[in-house]
């Protein structure tokens, strides 16, 4: 990889973990006061579901190793959704 591929790749990761991070509400506890427990368990369930969804992708444009891929992808959106349904209160089943 060259350096500029390494950049790219670099930015692009951190814009993805400050796009997460805002969207599980990052600043919520700094504006009402509380701990940042449930900010931290949100961007985690987040990275989980992305680290997932991304192996999915892999699959699709992979010719080797389809199969692990798509197996580990759909498991790991499969415990995000856990996490979120445990996370809000719901029931699973």
């Amino acid at each position: 990889m060259s350096t500029a591929t390494k950049v790219i790749t670099s930015v692009k990761y951190a814009y993805l973990i400050g796009f997460l991070a805002l969207l599980s509400g990052i600043f919520y506890p700094f504006i009402q006061g509380g701990t940042l427990d449930y900010t931290v368990l949100g961007v985690t369930i987040l990275f989980v579901g992305l680290a997932g969804t991304i192996l999915v992708y892999k699959a699709a444009t992979s010719e080797k190793r389809r199969g692990i891929y798509i197996g580990i992808g759909f498991g790991l959106v499969a415990i995000s959704l856990t996490y979120v349904l445990q996370f809000t209160g719901r029931s699973i089943f």
